[in-house]
């Protein structure tokens, strides 16, 4: 730096210029040279090493490098460079006037400070992307740990910028924090609570997105889309999305169909109220003259039971029974529970309405009369 000042002196002095002039004139050309050096040095970054590193990266066959040296990456980090050979030069630039010198260090060390905190930022975005399809609790968690990151640098960013503006050493500022503690603990309660309710989700491999949940007294009912440490993401199945706090699913109740998915069949629970006067005593005759007295409605469930049985889109490894509950004033209900191998919505409605409408006509057949209750005029 002491040569560039020299340099600038030689140069001032071959120009001619004297008295009052110098100072003036050797200070506009520092500023000068600092500035084409900063952009000189901006220049490189983004004409040659952005290009050489992208370059590098496509002809890998890895993936990660893509993405953890990508260019927003690269660009985010050649914002810094510039500002960084400023403050460098400022000593050399304004060595006669240090009041001037000492507020345009803070001024660039605060930009500086901002723009570390932009790339740290953009860094943890990137990994993110790192995450592709379902995930596993080990990656869920992992970008749990980013969003807590992202706060951790947040808050120790703003620490220093205030730090760097009144003149002060951030370490007295951190070592001050713990008398404020509980007024900090006050203010930044929810997002706490936030990331609590996050990290529990992901860590006890409660949600992944790709799940799909549905929780009471809401109208969530879709596929995660997203989730943070703040905020889980549903895409509803009319394609509306829904954003609750993991704070609601943790400290509440929802209900993930993961396993449903995951299973051998999607269960069918239905009950049919048949009316009680409809209910007949049925005398069987077998071949050896036997008489055995059973009822209708007998008849009904077991051949409910062998029809499930013999459809083939039911599946029989998996429970399946027609079964009588208790009497009720709107007639006898009757239980039917099986599973149909087909998970997809809508064949799943589609054959589970086949299903019901031939017990229907079952029961019409052996003279059941379904209860209906008409509305009063």
């Amino acid at each position: 730096m002491e040569a560039i000042r020299i340099w600038a002196e030689k140069l001032i002095s071959g120009m001619g210029f004297t008295g009052a002039a110098v100072p003036v004139m050797r200070h506009l050309l520092l500023i000068v040279i600092a500035a084409l050096l900063a952009l000189l040095c901006e220049a490189v970054c983004r004409w040659v090493i952005i290009p050489t590193v992208d370059r590098i990266t496509r002809h890998t066959k890895s993936k990660w490098d893509d993405i953890l040296f990508g260019r927003p990456v690269l660009k985010s980090l050649c914002d810094i460079v510039p500002a960084i050979v400023v403050w460098k030069l400022l000593p050399l630039v304004f060595y006669q006037f240090s009041l001037l010198q000492e507020l345009v260090t803070r001024i660039t060390a605060i930009y500086i400070t901002v723009a570390s905190m932009r790339l740290f930022f953009v860094f943890i975005q990137q990994l993110k992307l790192l995450d592709t399809g379902r995930r596993t609790s080990v990656q869920q968690y992992i970008l749990s740990f980013l969003g807590i990151l992202r706060v951790a640098v947040f808050f120790v960013g703003s620490i220093i910028i205030v730090a760097i503006a009144i003149g002060q050493n951030p370490l007295k500022l951190f070592a001050g924090l713990g008398a404020t503690s509980a007024i900090l603990m006050l203010v930044f309660k929810d997002t706490i609570e936030g990331l609590v309710a996050g990290i529990r989700l992901t860590s006890a491999n409660m949600l992944h997105v790709g799940d799909w949940i549905t929780v009471p007294g809401t109208e969530v009912n879709g596929v995660v889309t997203e989730m943070n440490l703040t905020t889980v993401k549903v895409r509803n199945f009319d394609n509306t999305i829904f954003t609750i706090s993991p704070k609601t699913l943790v400290s509440g109740t929802f209900q993930n169909w993961k396993g449903m998915q995951g299973s051998g069949g999607r269960r069918v629970k239905r009950i049919i109220y048949f009316d009680f006067r409809s209910i007949r005593k049925v005398e069987l005759t077998a071949k050896d003259g036997e008489t055995t007295i059973t009822t209708n409605m007998a008849q009904f469930r077991q051949a409910a039971e062998d029809y499930l049985a013999s459809d083939p889109r039911v599946n029989t490894e998996l429970m399946y029974m027609v079964r009588q509950m208790e009497p009720t004033q709107c007639g006898l209900p009757v239980e039917v529970y099986f599973f149909l191998r087909v998970k997809e919505w809508k064949e799943y409605e589609h054959q589970l309405a086949d299903i019901m409408e031939q017990l229907f006509l079952l029961a019409a057949d052996k003279g059941l009369k379904i209860y209906e209750q008409y509305p009063e005029q």
